[in-house]
């Protein structure tokens, strides 16, 4: 996946003539890097792990429209295996030098492209490795499927001061070419692999456990064999097509990276960390354009697992900071992932050589029809008034290792906002002998077990709601506490409490007091005098199983707290810090609210936390059918009322299909 040179050769002619906030093209990614490897700081094994803007720090305006002479600069994360030295730099691309050179000490980045394919060629080479699969009845190696699993952290001596940079492949045994490897876990066998010297350091063998006999594909060659699990005979015939169409073309329009949608106008951003990014969100209200998020993007997620034997137990895997859900967004293809008037985005990053790669159709944007936006029957004058909802769809769906992950964003004409996570993929398993049962995981197919895990999204909201000052409000409703005003014990009030400073900006969730919170500029009041706002509404709120004095609980501190709320700060990115690769300290938030910031009526970040229990079914193999996780932002006084009111209604043709195909007053005027 290259992009394509005479691309790259017209982007260089023609320079850049987008906006400050779009990502880099291909042409500056690869600038980026030559001015690098030109420098005083270049060496023969400087890798580039990550290239991407460096954005220009926020303004007052939160907008940087009319705004000249914005520099266009880069940031690079480098990594030097024989220096085993992380380093930052940033690079102006036009006066094309070196700004800044920042050693980082003491840290690991994510990784390598290269990391994740030349892993496996290694350890299938490796005798120790070979000796533990002849042990288990293994002698044709090609057939082996080798994931290189990020390290996790096994105590001190996965420190930076006693090790090299690591990841502890696991092994999986295909049948055959194109079988679904993950059918048949080698249990017990753990590689220690050195990533800077590509070689295997270790092997953990824990002993044999005999490999699961039955096949669990999932493609059409292999459905209908009857030793699959489970077995089919026939696809179904009753499926009847559904057509999107839209006779008129979509009702966005696309500028570059700008979007506008009905009264909604955004930028969007890509990256190899975030994938994607949300910029300058505003909306625009009786001819006024009133901001609502600066910024917003997922900042982090990781899956700890519950199982503790020994090939599962260190499986706790930051997907964003450790891989990088940018390099991990799928290319989408028309009619499959997206359906409808579909407008792509293509999503481009680098090689450890500083080459662009673009990753065509990264990002894919349509709209939806969603049922009822409003409705009204007047039963005495049997009048009705119903008006459409309908939402702009923007997506992007990641593979890493076994798991698919969609991020969706969505945008409704009533003004609210929903982000929503897909989980797909496919379960890692796990083997045990005849009889066997788990006990940290559920059987999904004989011999195959999933460990009990959890999946945590951490989502980071700059929030501007209708300017730079907001202040932050927990909000719950309680019974009425005064006894005197509830004589017929059926009254209750909602009760709002200032999230005032750092301090208090970790926040759970309360199912008991229907709890939610509530962003507010208290400099803006809508016509009956309430400050304006948007308020966060949890959706599927999941326990957190992450136990105190695991290795894990330090390095996922973001997820002991459904909400963080901290002043804004640029450097402040990630909810588990910059670099979190074979760490085990506490970063990023615990460190984000030490200085205890004020919060109230000033720039607020709010960090939300979503999970997914995943207790796996049989139904959940050997493809799992999507899991959903997610969170609303709703106007909550932003508006002087119903802000869908003005919906056109839906011509009656457009919507009321008979089983014949024809509309139904047509088909009425036939009969």
């Amino acid at each position: 996946m290259t992009m394509d040179s005479t691309a790259l050769r017209s982007d260089a002619a023609a320079g850049h003539t987008g906006y400050p906030l779009d990502p880099l093209s291909g042409v500056e990614i690869e600038s980026a890097a030559a001015i690098v490897a030109a420098s005083e700081y270049a060496t023969d094994t400087l890798r580039f792990v990550m290239i991407q803007l460096a954005e220009p720090e926020k303004n007052a305006a939160l907008t940087f429209e009319g705004l000249a002479d914005i520099p266009r600069r880069a940031f690079l994360t480098m990594y030097d295996s024989a220096a085993k030295m992380v380093y930052e730099a940033t690079v102006d691309l036009a006066a094309r030098v070196v700004d800044s050179w920042t050693p980082v000490p003491g840290r690991f980045p994510s990784y390598l492209v290269e990391h994740m394919t030349g892993v496996e060629e290694k350890v299938r080479a490796d005798p120790r490795w070979q000796e533990a699969m002849r042990k288990r009845g293994v002698t044709d190696f090609d057939l082996a499927m080798i994931d290189p699993w990020p390290a996790g952290y096994y105590g001190a001596q996965d420190h930076y001061d006693n090790s090299a940079l690591i990841c502890r492949p696991l092994t999986f045994m295909r049948a055959a070419p194109s079988e679904h490897g993950y059918a048949r876990p080698v249990e017990g066998l753990i590689v220690t692999f050195d990533l800077d010297a590509m070689k295997v350091i270790d092997i953990e063998d824990h002993g044999v456990v005999p490999l699961p006999p039955t096949a669990g594909n999932y493609t059409e060659q292999f459905m209908f064999d009857p030793n699959n699990r489970p077995a089919f005979t026939a696809f179904r015939d009753d499926v009847k097509p559904i057509e999107i169409t839209q006779p008129d073309g979509p009702s966005f329009t696309v500028n570059g990276w700008q979007v506008q949608w009905q009264k909604w106008s955004m930028r969007l951003g890509f990256n190899p960390r975030e994938g994607i990014t949300l910029h300058e969100v505003t909306y625009t209200d009786r001819g006024q354009t009133r901001p609502i998020m600066y910024r917003a993007s997922l900042a982090e997620m990781v899956v700890p697992y519950g199982d503790t034997s020994p090939t599962h137990w260190n499986k706790n895997v930051f997907d964003m900071g450790e891989v990088g859900m940018g390099f991990s967004a799928n290319p989408l293809t028309l009619g499959c992932d997206c359906l409808g008037e579909i407008h792509y985005f293509d999503g481009t990053v680098n090689d450890s050589a500083g080459n662009a790669v673009t990753i065509p159709n990264a990002i894919c944007m349509h709209e939806e029809d969603y049922g009822i936006s409003w409705k009204h029957t007047d039963f005495r004058t049997e009048e009705v008034e119903v008006r459409r909802s309908r939402r702009l769809v923007i997506s992007m769906i990641c593979t890493v290792g076994n798991y698919e992950y969609g991020f969706f964003w969505y945008f409704y004409n009533d003004a609210s906002v929903e982000v929503e996570v897909k989980l797909s993929g496919v379960l890692t398993t796990g083997a045990v002998p005849d009889g066997e049962t788990p006990r940290w995981g559920k059987m999904v197919a004989p011999n195959i077990y999933g460990p009990n895990h959890q999946h945590f999204f951490n989502f980071r909201l700059d929030m501007s709601v209708d300017g730079p000052d907001n202040s932050v409000y927990e909000v719950d409703s309680i019974p009425e506490p005064d006894p005197a005003l509830n004589a017929h014990r059926n009254a209750w009030i909602t009760q709002d409490t200032l999230v005032a400073s750092e301090a208090q900006g970790a926040r759970d969730w309360n199912w008991q007091t229907g709890r939610y919170w509530k962003v507010v500029n208290p400099a803006k009041r809508n016509e009956l005098g309430q400050p304006v706002g948007y308020k966060l509404l949890p959706r599927e709120v999941v326990p957190v199983m992450v136990q105190e004095g695991s290795f894990i609980y330090d390095r996922a501190r973001f997820v002991q707290h459904n909400l963080w709320v901290t002043k804004y700060d640029q450097s402040e990115r990630f909810p588990a810090g910059d670099y979190m690769y074979q760490s085990g300290e506490a970063q990023g938030l615990p460190q984000y609210i030490a200085d205890d910031a004020a919060l109230e009526d000033t720039d607020v970040v709010l960090w939300y936390t979503v999970g997914a229990h995943h207790v796996v079914r049989p139904e959940d193999w050997p493809v799992m059918p999507c899991a959903y996780t997610g969170f609303h932002l709703k106007p909550v006084g932003f508006f002087d009322g119903n802000p869908a009111l003005d919906l056109p209604p839906s011509p009656p043709k457009a919507c009321h299909l008979s089983s014949g195909g024809l509309p139904v007053a047509e088909r009425a005027r036939e009969s």
